[in-house]
């Protein structure tokens, strides 16, 4: 199976290992730039034109960590179900999935992302960026925390 493959390959493990830590990174690394815009910061640079190049960037962070961590998760899913920090993880970036689903719902989100001048960002969308920095930053010290269980 592939979990057995993955247990036992000298280098099958380690790539994709490193592939989780790359996704973990590119999310990482698009949201809270476009999280600290909702916030307020760079007022100057339209909500628009972030998103349109972090956006998509935070979506493939978010599935190539998703199926790369699924992946680790095979090679010993009762050792991971059994850790009440593992089961915190998925409930945070379930949460974090949510307010992605939320912010992206809403008219203020849809008015930013076509607006080709820069606005402030209404309080809904300022809290939503403050709650995505705060639970993909969450999900990230969990998984490190996790290498210490």
């Amino acid at each position: 199976s592939l979990a057995e493959a993955l247990r036992f390959s000298r280098w099958a493990y380690p790539l994709v290992n490193a592939g989780h830590i790359l996704g973990v990174a590119l999310l990482l690394g698009a949201i809270l730039p476009l999280d600290l815009r909702l916030l307020g910061l760079w007022p100057s640079v339209p909500v628009a034109h972030l998103a349109r190049v972090l956006v998509p960037m935070a979506a493939m962070g978010l599935a190539l960590a998703l199926v790369s961590g699924g992946l680790l998760f095979s090679v010993d899913p009762r050792q991971y179900a059994a850790l009440n920090l593992f089961r915190f993880k998925l409930l945070v970036i379930l949460a974090g999935g949510l307010n992605l689903l939320l912010v992206h719902r809403n008219r203020a989100w849809r008015a930013a992302i076509t607006s080709p001048t820069p606005t402030v960002p209404d309080r809904r969308l300022q809290l939503g960026g403050l709650l995505s920095a705060c639970l993909w930053l969450t999900a990230l010290l969990c998984g490190r925390l996790l290498g210490y269980s």
